[in-house]
């Protein structure tokens, strides 16, 4: 498992900072160097040897520049596909907000209508014109232009918000060196102990001694107290004299070092893959919420034991720097309550992270999965630090299953029926409809079909004539449109026919 701890540099002489801004400064000009020469089809050795030639740099800086710059690339061309689809998401949303106001369904809420659907108009012409470039990249297999120092910075700089200095040390801002363990660990920029205090020593290439050596620079380190043991063992050798290779990063912010220190931990947990089996006797389904967290124990065989909500509002409004330490606090906690149950596996959903979120600001941050990754993250890294066995599933329809399915049956919110289902979904069980529901379906499928006779042909009379079809013939379709058949179905409005909410409350079996 890989893990990255953010440290910093501490009692920074001013020579120091000096070599350091002109080290920085030759890498993130190498970096933007090859990136070019990459994007213009040059081979990426050819590059290194370019850069050595046109840069100060030694072998192993210039091979870290381009090594940066192709993996800018290889992204780029990887996120082009879920960016097109992500923009047709999008304008799809738009369309139906728009169809939603011109029915009179909603109504705007800080602004006239009018104005509401110039804007929602304006939207969906940069979302046509967004998917039009994207589909044209994928095509002529090129990416879109990179900004180094950041797109929203570009345009402040654009717009005299910030000067031409500051715009050039947001571009000279980074220095890489990757892990090599041949070589202590990292041979450009390397950490070492010395009294219980640790130093990074950093090889300066830009003043390279007669006998071809970099000379090094060196700074304190500072370390939180509960990484120390961590970060020794990551970064001396073993028993056997043998080293782990850690890749270091350091970058410049408002005026402060940070080292992102990243190395491989070896941890007793083990994730698991879709169709392996769970070996363990009580597992826990975990539903993440942005502002709680639903845990469900059970057994191996699926069969409920108990289930607790843990809770954290903060997370809905706190800085993104504050929502780390939460994150990792509320992970704590759901551990500590594992082991204290003796929990030997836990299944998670697998988060889409795509962003096809709608206008709405408010609803924007409260359904951003960042905060849910982040959640996540924080459950996972610390149950394979604790030896549990980790498995992720699709999480779709799992709400809709809990709520009809095992809500009123065992007491439980929506939330902790749905961990519930996340966990048996873990442990390989499908979620069939029962009977009574496929019956009770059927019992209100007159209402159906009066409603039908009594509109006009429309997408709503569409809709409900393709959910009789299902009904009827319910055996060939697959479970989860079923579940939300049924979830759709016994939601629908039927005031038309006098049928009131009561009739149509989810089942207990």
């Amino acid at each position: 498992m890989k893990t990255t701890r953010m440290l910093k540099l501490k009692n920074i002489s001013p020579q120091f900072k000096v070599r350091l801004d002109n080290l920085m400064r030759e890498f993130c000009a190498a970096k933007r160097y090859s990136y070019n020469r990459l994007i213009n089809g040059l081979d990426q050795n050819e590059t290194n040897k370019l850069l050595q030639r046109v840069f100060r740099l030694n072998k192993r800086y210039s091979e870290d520049a381009t090594l940066q710059a192709k993996t800018i690339i290889d992204s780029q061309k990887e996120l082009l596909a879920l960016y097109l689809e992500e923009t047709k998401a999008k304008l799809i949303k738009t369309r139906r907000k728009i169809e939603t106001y011109k029915t009179g369904k909603k109504t705007p809420q800080k602004v006239d209508l009018k104005t509401c659907l110039e804007g929602l108009g304006f939207r969906v012409k940069k979302l046509k014109q967004k998917q039009t470039e994207l589909q044209n990249h994928i095509d002529n297999h090129t990416i879109p232009p990179a900004i180094f120092g950041g797109k929203k910075n570009f345009r402040a700089r654009t717009k005299g918000h910030i000067t031409n200095q500051e715009w050039k040390d947001l571009r000279t801002n980074q220095l890489y060196s990757r892990g090599d363990k041949t070589k202590k660990g990292n041979l450009n920029t390397r950490i070492t102990e010395q009294n219980d205090r640790f130093y990074l020593e950093i090889a300066d290439s830009l003043n390279i001694k007669p006998n071809n050596r970099s000379p090094r620079i060196k700074a304190e380190l500072e370390i939180p107290d509960k990484y120390f043991d961590e970060i020794l063992d990551a970064t001396y050798p073993d028993s056997k004299g043998n080293y782990h290779p850690y890749s270091i990063e350091i970058k410049r912010k408002d005026g402060e070092y940070y080292v992102y220190l990243t190395y491989e931990e070896e941890v007793p947990g083990s994730c698991l893959k879709p169709k392996q089996p769970i070996n363990a006797h009580l597992i826990a389904g975990i539903d993440v919420n942005i502002d709680r967290t639903a845990v469900t124990i059970m057994t191996k065989q699926g069969n409920f034991i108990k289930s607790r909500v843990f809770y954290c509002h903060e997370m809905e409004y706190v800085s993104s720097n504050k929502r780390e330490n939460l994150a990792g606090e509320h992970s704590k906690e759901i551990i500590d309550y594992l082991l204290h149950e003796n929990v030997g596996a836990i299944v998670t959903e697998k988060l889409n992270f795509r962003n096809d979120h709608d206008t709405n600001k408010r609803y924007n941050r409260l359904t951003h999965n960042f905060t849910r990754k982040k959640l996540l993250q924080g459950i996972t890294r610390r149950s394979l630090r604790n030896g549990f066995e980790v498995k992720q599933i699709n999480p779709a329809y799992s709400s809709i299953i809990g709520r009809f399915k095992y809500s009123k049956k065992y007491g439980l919110s929506v939330h902790q029926a749905a961990a519930l289902v996340i966990g048996r979904r873990g442990l390989g069980y499908s979620e069939k409809l029962p009977v009574e529901l496929i019956q009770k379906l059927q019992e209100l499928k007159p209402y159906l079909q009066n409603l039908i006779g009594s509109k006009e042909e429309s997408n709503k009379i569409k809709y409900l004539k393709d959910i009789i079809q299902k009904i009827d013939n319910f055996k060939h379709y697959h479970l989860w449109t079923l579940w939300n058949m049924a979830n759709k179905f016994l939601e629908f409005n039927l005031s038309d026919h006098k049928l009131k909410r009561q009739e149509v409350k989810p089942l207990s079996y």
